[in-house]
């Protein structure tokens, strides 16, 4: 019968964007070994032993039934699957990603691929400081002294400077830190499906635009001259108040906020839809109202090329849909791509997701919640 450990690792990287690599390493480890219980301080130290970008280190205790044969076996595929190459010259080199076991409960393992209790964790500061966070009162079963005895004796007198960073256990611890995560695109993009899967996996309030009842909907993309100014102030008053209802209900039993839309999007339809002295009109309109809605921490834009968008509208069969005209797309794409790009202050992310099917192939849907995740991470 396999019985719990509890297992302290070292991690650390100075390659890349360094904090979403010790995250995603973490997401890794939890998934296949175990639950994450605890995560030290991030912290910055010169690289040790070779000259190179400093580091971000943290330590990790964890829980798992695995063997430390397993144990390692894990890290090291962890390792490649992020891009580490280990190297069979001797000598430390920079790198993205690296993984230390430093104890196995209180065993002593020795063999010639793996000692247990790390054979130099005493004598490394950017080690020993970050496991005096989480593990200050445990104690070397060789040495027979503690992390905060250790710390104390280390000869190792280099720098290694606590950040404000902060790393999640899991995915939902991170993706929690947003309140409201808003999925953006064009017709037929899959924005709906998207956060329908983010709201199913992380457990966040749903909020979806309601438009299927629309009068005029049908009409526009038959007449667009003649039905494009009611369609969008229909659609804006709608919008404003859906979005200002569903935004303000707090649910105690959710994470966070997910939508298929911004309400921005109004304005970026009837710049296309409307002339000149119509959008000048309603764009007053919109500005007033727009002061008074909730924005999103988090824009996500899914930009799908003009041709699988049509693949798409022709596959879900709405159809009002049936006839929109190619060009009318393209001024869609056109309108939110220059949103993104002039509204800088805003938090957002355009993911191209015209080759990737994130419905049928989960590694489509993994691709774009790493991204989404390092988003998260570099403007947390």
């Amino acid at each position: 019968m396999s019985t719990t450990k509890t297992v302290y690792l070292s991690l650390g990287s100075n390659l890349g964007n360094r904090l979403a690599q010790l995250q995603r390493a973490i997401f890794m480890l939890g998934s296949q070994l175990g639950p994450v219980n605890k995560i030290s301080s991030v912290y910055e130290s010169k690289a040790w032993g070779f000259e190179g970008e400093n580091f971000l280190n943290i330590c990790l205790g964890m829980d798992t039934q695995a063997p430390p044969e397993t144990i390692l076996k894990i890290l090291l595929e962890i390792e490649s699957s992020m891009g580490r190459e280990r190297r069979e010259e001797s000598g430390y080199i920079s790198r993205n990603i690296d993984i230390d076991i430093l104890y196995y409960g209180q065993e002593i393992v020795n063999m010639d691929h793996l000692i247990i209790p790390h054979p130099q964790l005493h004598n490394r500061r950017f080690v020993l400081k970050p496991l005096a966070d989480i593990a200050a009162q445990f104690y070397h079963p060789q040495l027979q002294k503690d992390t905060r005895n250790l710390l104390q004796e280390c000869r190792d007198r280099s720098e290694v400077q606590k950040t404000v960073h902060l790393l999640f256990k899991s995915r939902h611890d991170l993706f929690t830190q947003l309140h409201f995560l808003a999925i953006e695109g064009n017709i037929g993009a899959g924005k709906t499906t998207l956060a329908q899967k983010i709201a199913e996996d992380f457990k966040a309030k749903l909020i979806l635009e309601r438009f299927a009842d629309n009068p005029f909907l049908p009409k526009f993309y038959k007449d667009q001259a003649r039905y494009a100014f009611p369609l969008e102030m229909s659609f804006l008053a709608d919008r404003f108040q859906q979005f200002t209802d569903d935004t303000s209900q707090f649910d105690l039993f959710k994470n966070f906020m997910v939508s298929d839309y911004d309400v921005f999007k109004s304005l970026i339809f009837a710049e296309i839809t409307l002339q000149n002295e119509e959008f000048s009109l309603y764009k007053q309109l919109f500005n007033f109202m727009y002061k008074e809605v909730k924005k999103p921490d988090l824009y996500v834009y899914l930009y799908q090329d003009t041709h699988r968008l049509l693949e798409n509208i022709k596959q879900r069969g709405r159809d009002y849909e049936q006839d929109i005209p190619p060009d009318y797309l393209d001024k869609i794409n056109k309108g939110y791509l220059h949103y993104v790009k002039t509204y800088p202050h805003k938090n957002s992310l355009i993911l191209d997701v015209s080759e990737l099917d994130f419905v049928k192939n989960p590694s489509d849907y993994e691709a774009i919640i790493s991204k989404i995740e390092n988003q998260i991470l570099e403007n947390y």
